[in-house]
């Protein structure tokens, strides 16, 4: 009888306790379509159109559609190579401001089915589509909203031609991952041979908010790209540098695309009510379209790995343009060059060294969320501390003197970003050392420093929004220094 009363005991007790509540979101968090995309973090530009054969960068619009004739064209050569870098999708500019279309579009003469190119029923766009499905990258496509040869732009009627464009797009070649809008809209043009300037309000002309239905209701997975979102925004630079105080938000209904907001868009709003994370779009050449005279001019692989820190390293994506030659072919100077890249990628996160290693919190909110879940592989757990308490530290345990030069931190998204300062310490010769600040994580961060030998490093949130919530820190010791 004694032995019953005292499990009764025991299971009313049991019932009674509850795990720890997880911290509430903060502020505005990615949607789910959001998350996926920040998933991608590396991914492919293709701009390909008559600009190919002309050798300029914006077409005028009055470019003879038998000029596009590429010779070998393969879009699988593409997908393979996105594949090997280590790429996770391509974005095709299925039309530039030039207005040709990639695809036999039925709204306009001016695309591939009046070109020379398998004696126009060719479509670039399905073939792209079938290359990332056989090498399973995501698709997406770029879609000009200036348009220099139609001769309804700047009027009412245009609305409706482009909407037709985005829906055979969006309904015709499979899942979308991204839909690209670009700012650059009006100024001189061929527009069906009228030759003059049509200037547009680029802040109410588009009337964005009914466009950006038409994808809601198409690709419902698909985010959308412009200098203001309404899910991905500009960096607010072509040079592929993000900025190191970089936040996810933004008071994007002050905002629209082509408006002089570049200054802005580097670091967001510390304040923002939308969850709108920048996408660094940078260019392996000079020019964002093929020109052989910048075959010599490709970035090096050293380059690139710039790149990356300064974009996916500064809690960007990252957009890498590679434009096909007049071949149709990814030439070989910048193949070389971008497989070359995903060599020195590997080499420098080759092993993590924080992987496995005992960790131990300043203080956390309860089992469910201790310092181990920092470096336990799951992206799913976190470290977090009491809702009181917007500061904290993990310190990871080497085991032994261990040299140290990369940090990769990641805040749990899904319930918001919160951090505004961290620093990161080393424990060295008996004491600790700070090796580096920063304001802001995010998705991701990544931050070099000259090689410490340490036994410990330390992870300081010096200041927070709401209790901190970090679900991921990796440390590499890389190459070369």
């Amino acid at each position: 009888m004694k032995r019953v009363f005292i499990l009764l005991i025991s299971v009313i007790l049991l019932n009674g306790c509850s795990k720890v509540k997880p911290p509430e979101p903060f502020g505005p968090v990615p949607s789910a379509r959001q998350l996926a995309w920040h998933d991608m973090e590396y991914y492919m530009f293709a701009h390909f159109t008559v600009n190919t054969f002309t050798d300029k960068e914006w077409g005028y619009g009055d470019e003879k559609e038998s000029v596009f004739n590429p010779s070998e064209l393969d879009c699988r050569q593409w997908a393979k190579v996105a594949k090997e870098a280590g790429m996770k999708g391509i974005i095709i500019t299925a039309k530039h401001h030039d207005g040709f279309c990639l695809w036999p579009s039925q709204f306009t003469e001016h695309s591939v089915k009046n070109s020379i190119w398998k004696d126009g029923k060719g479509d670039v766009v399905r073939e792209l589509r079938q290359a990332c499905d056989e090498y399973g990258l995501k698709f997406g496509v770029y879609l000009s909203p200036w348009d220099r040869n139609s001769s309804i732009y700047s009027t009412p009627g245009y609305l409706t031609y482009y909407r037709n464009q985005l829906r055979e797009l969006l309904k015709n070649y499979g899942d979308v991952f991204e839909v690209w809008f670009d700012g650059a809209n009006g100024g001189n043009g061929y527009y069906g041979g009228a030759r003059e300037k049509r200037n547009i309000d680029n802040k109410t002309y588009y009337d964005w908010p009914n466009t950006h239905k038409i994808v809601r209701e198409l690709q419902p997975s698909a985010v959308m790209f412009s200098d203001a979102g309404p899910d991905v925004r500009w960096v607010g630079n072509e040079s592929g540098m993000g900025s190191l105080t970089n936040w996810c938000l933004l008071k994007k209904d002050e905002m629209y695309p082509g408006g002089n907001f570049a200054k802005i868009l580097g670091e967001g709003h510390e304040d923002g009510n939308y969850w709108v994370p920048a996408e660094v779009d940078v260019s392996i050449r000079p020019g964002w379209f093929y020109h052989r005279n910048q075959d010599s001019l490709v970035r090096s692989p050293e380059n690139l790995l710039e790149l990356y820190y300064s974009s996916v390293g500064r809690n960007s994506n990252l957009l890498l343009n590679i434009p096909p030659d007049r071949r149709g072919l990814l030439n070989e100077n910048d193949v070389k060059s971008v497989l070359a890249f995903k060599e020195l990628r590997d080499k420098e996160f080759e092993t993590d060294l924080a992987k496995g290693k005992k960790v131990t919190a300043s203080e956390c909110r309860g089992k469910e969320y201790k310092g181990l879940n920092v470096n336990d592989g799951d992206p799913e757990t976190y470290w977090a501390t009491s809702d009181s308490k917007t500061t904290g530290d993990v310190v990871i345990n080497l085991g032994a003197e261990t040299e140290v030069n990369r940090i990769i931190l990641q805040e749990y998204i899904k319930l918001g970003q919160r951090v505004q300062e961290f620093n990161v310490s080393a424990f060295v010769d008996g004491g600790w050392k700070q090796i580096l600040d920063g304001t802001t994580i995010g998705h991701k961060v990544i931050r070099k420093f000259p090689v410490v030998k340490a036994s410990k490093i330390k992870v300081t949130i010096a200041e927070s929004k709401a209790c901190p919530v970090i679900s991921n820190i990796e440390l590499y010791r890389a190459p070369g220094e």
